[in-house]
């Protein structure tokens, strides 16, 4: 049996599609009509990743997301019927993994639930060797024991996924990344998965380093993807 899986979606028929669909798969699915009770079960007995809907009865979604993210590092998707910037940003911004708008090809889930799950596989053996170490680039400090990165000595507030990403490219700062395997490295997607997490959570840090008045910047490699710069290097 593959990973356990927690769906939490008010309308029925999407809960039974993407059931029965991961359940083709092999996963273990357990679906529930809202957000407080895919909740009372986690804390039960947690599952290795959450799909969850924004707009529920009870406790939306994105309030479950932030209640999650204070006791897990589980993957977490997030469903909406609304297609809007603000509902993607938020989602991505409280803890979600990812962000998917109604309706949506059962396939293109099955493919984000995959890779997720694939990153977050502790048996995987670039796990402690893409851990990173201590390290400073410009007037940035990261302290691993810490997990925490420093402007001057001052804290900055990056979300998990921000730090991951930040702290990938800080450890080369003379190699240009592309979306393709910042996508493979931090999220775990394949490069055929279609998503903005890259972008969205590119845009986060830079204005997070520009907020915290930090010499370190990640600029755009047109046609490529993205490299870090230290001004006066």
């Amino acid at each position: 049996m593959k990973a356990s899986i927690y769906i939490a979606d008010d309308e029925k028929n999407i809960r039974d599609v993407i059931t029965k669909f991961l359940e083709s798969d092999g996963y273990s699915v357990s679906a529930f009509e809202n957000g407080d009770l895919l909740m009372q079960a986690f804390l039960k007995k947690p599952a290795q990743l959450v799909i969850l809907d924004i707009m529920m009865p009870g406790t939306d979604g994105l309030t479950i997301c932030k209640q999650l993210r204070e006791i897990t590092n589980v993957p977490i998707i997030m469903l909406s019927a609304k297609d809007t910037e603000f509902d993607y940003v938020q989602g991505i911004t409280i803890g979600g993994d990812d962000y998917l708008t109604k309706p949506f090809r059962p396939t293109t889930l099955l493919m984000r639930v995959r890779s997720l799950l694939r990153r977050m596989d502790m048996n995987n053996p670039k796990a402690t060797e893409d851990k990173p170490q201590s390290l400073t680039v410009g007037n940035l400090e990261f302290n691993a024991p810490a997990n925490t990165v420093y402007c001057n000595g001052k804290a900055i507030g990056f979300s998990q996924t921000e730090l991951k990403m930040l702290t990938y490219m800080l450890k080369n700062t003379e190699k240009a990344y592309s979306k393709e395997e910042l996508l493979e490295k931090i999220w775990g997607f394949e490069t055929q998965v279609e998503t903005r997490v890259t972008d969205e959570t590119l845009r986060r840090i830079r204005r997070k380093l520009s907020l915290a008045g930090s010499n370190v910047s990640v600029e755009t490699i047109w046609g490529y993807g993205y490299k870090i710069n230290v001004a006066g290097d």
